[in-house]
C-alpha cells in the first residue's frame, strides 16, 4: 500500500488522507506497537506485586500518555514535535531501573514516578546538547548497553513462563506448556506470515495463549465485570511523587539512552519519508521524549521514546503521512479511557506473557549484538575489553543480587541496575581506550543503527 498525494505541492509527510484510510492505517500502527506498549506496566506491576486493578490503571495511563506524546510529536506544539510519522511508547530501557527502584523496600512506585518526572524535565533542558553528547556513545557503547538491557530482562520473561515469582504453583507443567505454545506460535508466524500479520506476531501469540489459558480455567477475570467502561486518567493517582536523588540520577541516564535511540530513529524516519532531519528538527523531537516522559510521570506512566517497529511499518506500507500516526495517537488516548479493556489485559496470566517475553527481551539483546557487529574488533582489541567488562558489570545484579548488600543502602538504585552499571562502565572505558569521536561520526553511526532497527522491524517481509 503506497501513499500518493493528490496535490503534488503537498509533501507526502503532510498529506491529509481520507478519514477512512486514516482510521484504518492508524489502527494498524496501534496494533503493531500495542504489545510493546502494555508490556512495560505489566512487567513493573508484576515485579512490584501490585493488585490487578492498579496494574490495569497503569495500562490505561500508559496508553493515554503514549497517545498524548504521539500527538505532540506528530502535530507539533510550540518548540516541541518533530512533525514526522512517529509513534511514541514507553521505552524498555527504563524497565530494569524502574524495577530496581520500585522493588527497593525503602522506595516504591512513587519514587519511580518522581524519577520519571525529574528525568523528563532534565531531558527537555538537555535536548539541545544531544548532538555534542552523542560522541560519547559509539556503537561499542550503544550495542553493549542494548544487549545488557535484553539480558537483564530475560530473567523476568523466564520467571513469567514458570508462573511468576511468588506463585505457589511455580513451574507447573501447564504453565511451561502454554508458554512454549505462545513462543512457538510467534516463531511460526514470523516464519510463514508476511507484512502486517508478521508485525503483530507477539500480539497474536499472547491472544491465542490467553484463549487457551481461559479454556483450561487458568485465567482470573475477577474485577473485569465491575470495572467501568469509561474512566478518566487523573494525575498523581497513586499520590504525590517522591524525588530520591539516586533514583533521579538513574532515570536521567536512562533518558539519555533513549535520546540515543530516538536520534537514530528520527534520522531514519527523515530519510524514509524524504524529509531530512536537521539539528533544529532533531532537538524538537528529542524535547518530546523529555516532555512525554514528564507527562508520563504526572499521569502515572513512564519514560517515552519512538517505537522502532512503527518505523518499519512505514517502510512496509509506503504511507508517509504524519497524520496517520496522529490518528494512532488519538486511538491510544481513547483506549486509555476504557478501564474495562485494561482489566482484561491485566488478566493475562504471567505464563502467557512468559512465552512472548522471552522473544521480546531476547530480540532486544539480539539487536544489541547486531549493533556490536558494526564494531571493529579485529584491528582494535580494546573494544573487546570494553564489551567484556561492561557486560560483566551489567550482569552483577542479575547473577548475584546480594553482591552489593554490604555497601550503603542509599546506593541500591544505582548498584542494583545492571543497565546503569553497564552504561557507565562502557562510556568510561570507551573514553579511556578510544577517546572521544567527532560529532559528525556520531550522527552517521546513529543513522546506520536506526536503519538496522528498521530493517529488523520488518525483516519478515523480505521472504
Amino acid at each position: 500500500m503506497a501513499s500518493s498525494s493528490v496535490n503534488p505541492s503537498v509533501h507526502p509527510c503532510d498529506e491529509r488522507l481520507p478519514a477512512g484510510q486514516l482510521l484504518t492505517l492508524g489502527i494498524q500502527h496501534v496494533l503493531v506497537m500495542y504489545a510493546g506498549a502494555v508490556a512495560v506496566p505489566l512487567i513493573l506491576g508484576a515485579a512490584m506485586g501490585l493488585p490487578k486493578d492498579q496494574v490495569a490503571f497503569l495500562i490505561s495511563a500508559d496508553l493515554f500518555s503514549c497517545g498524548v506524546a504521539t500527538l505532540i510529536q506528530t502535530l507539533g506544539l510550540w518548540i516541541f514535535g518533530i512533525r514526522l510519522p512517529v509513534i511514541m511508547g514507553c521505552t524498555f530501557a527504563a524497565v530494569g531501573p524502574m524495577v530496581a527502584i520500585g522493588t527497593n523496600p525503602s522506595l516504591g512506585i512513587l519514587d519511580v514516578f518522581g524519577a520519571t518526572i525529574a528525568a523528563g524535565v532534565i531531558g527537555i533542558l538537555l535536548a539541545p546538547m544531544i548532538g555534542k553528547l552523542l560522541r560519547f556513545f559509539p556503537p561499542v557503547v550503544v550495542g553493549t548497553v542494548i544487549a545488557v538491557i535484553g539480558l537483564s530482562l530475560m530473567g523476568v520473561g523466564i520467571n513469567w513462563a514458570a508462573g511468576g515469582i511468588g506463585n505457589p504453583d511455580y513451574g507447573n507443567p501447564v504453565y511451561l506448556m502454554l508458554s512454549l505454545v505462545v513462543l512457538s506460535l510467534i516463531l511460526l508466524i514470523n516464519k510463514f506470515a508476511r507484512g502486517f500479520i508478521a508485525n503483530i506476531s507477539v500480539l497474536l501469540g499472547i491472544v491465542v495463549g490467553f484463549v487457551l489459558a481461559a479454556m483450561l480455567g487458568r485465567v482470573n477475570m475477577d474485577g473485569v465485570a465491575h470495572a467501568p467502561w469509561v474512566g478518566i486518567v487523573l494525575p498523581f493517582h497513586f499520590g504525590m511523587p517522591h524525588f530520591d536523588a539516586l533514583s533521579v540520577a538513574t532515570m536521567v541516564i536512562v533518558m539519555f539512552v533513549t535520546f540515543i535511540e530516538s536520534t537514530g530513529m528520527f534520522l531514519a524516519v527523515g530519510d524514509l519519508v524524504e524529509r531530512p532531519v536537521d539539528q533544529k528538527a532533531l532537538v524538537r523531537g528529542l524535547r518530546v521524549d523529555g516532555l512525554g516522559t514528564l507527562i508520563g510521570g504526572i499521569f502515572n506512566s513512564f519514560p517515552h521514546t519512538s517505537f522502532s517497529q512503527n518505523v518499519g511499518l512505514i517502510g512496509v506500507t509506503g504511507v508517509k503521512s504524519r497524520f496517520v500516526c496522529a490518528t494512532g495517537g488519538v486511538i491510544l488516548v481513547v483506549l486509555g479511557l476504557f478501564p474495562k479493556m485494561a482489566q482484561v489485559v491485566a488478566s493475562v496470566p504471567p505464563f502467557v506473557l512468559g512465552g512472548a517475553g522471552i522473544v521480546m527481551f531476547g530480540m532486544v539483546a539480539a539487536n544489541g549484538i547486531k549493533t556490536l557487529s558494526r564494531v571493529d574488533f579485529s584491528k582494535n582489541q580494546h573494544n573487546l575489553f570494553i564489551v567484556a567488562v561492561s557486560v560483566g558489570m551489567g550482569m552483577v545484579p542479575v547473577v548475584a543480587p546480594k553482591f552489593f548488600t554490604q555497601l550503603p543502602h542509599a546506593l541500591e538504585p544505582i548498584l542494583h541496575s545492571g543497565i546503569l552499571l553497564a552504561s557507565v562502565t562502557a562510556v568510561v572505558l570507551n573514553v579511556v581506550f578510544n577517546g572521544v569521536r567527532k560529532e559528525r561520526d556520531a550522527r552517521r553511526d546513529a543513522r546506520e543503527a536506526a536503519h538496522e532497527f528498521e530493517g529488523a522491524a520488518h525483516a519478515g517481509d523480505a521472504h
